[in-house]
This record gives C-alpha cells, sequence and structure tokens, in this order.
C-alpha cells in the first residue's frame, strides 16, 4: 500500500510540476522544460523514500531497491510521456 501511496504522490508531484509549467509559459515547450524539470527531482524524492526505508523501516538495500526502481519509474514515464506529447 505505501508502494501504491508515494507513486500517487509522484504523479501528483509530476501535476504540480506540469501545472506551474503551463502557468508560467503558454507554449508545449513549457510544459516539456517543467516535466524534464520533474525527473531529477522525482529521483531524489524516490531516493529518500529508499533511504527512510533502509535506515528506518529495516529493509535492506537488495530489498528496497526493486521498489525504488518501481517508485521512481512509473512517474518518471508519464513525466516522459508528457515530454513526448508535448513536443
Amino acid at each position: 500500500m505505501h508502494v501504491a501511496m508515494v507513486i500517487a504522490g509522484g504523479v501528483v508531484l509530476l501535476g504540480v510540476f506540469l501545472l506551474f509549467g503551463k502557468l508560467w509559459g503558454t507554449d508545449a515547450a513549457a510544459l516539456a522544460l517543467a516535466a524534464k524539470a520533474f525527473i531529477p527531482v522525482w529521483l531524489v524524492v524516490s531516493g529518500i523514500n529508499m533511504w527512510v526505508g533502509v535506515s528506518h523501516a529495516g529493509y535492506s538495500v537488495r530489498e528496497e531497491l526493486p521498489i525504488l526502481v518501481i517508485v521512481f519509474l512509473v512517474p518518471a514515464a508519464l513525466a516522459c510521456l508528457a515530454i513526448w506529447r508535448a513536443s
């Protein structure tokens, strides 16, 4: 359940980035830039989520690494789709 909530948080964060891209620039290039800016931010947030799982929840890095990949890739793939559609 935690994984689904983190992924949903990533999708919401992507929506916020795209909203600010739409507000600050009216063309499609602004949306693409916002989606491109989202990806490294989401990588950091996903890494922090992994760190919390390892340091506080007691999981090993080996157990948390596949979760990191899933949590990062789903919103990042949606961001890539947004970049592709805006280009």
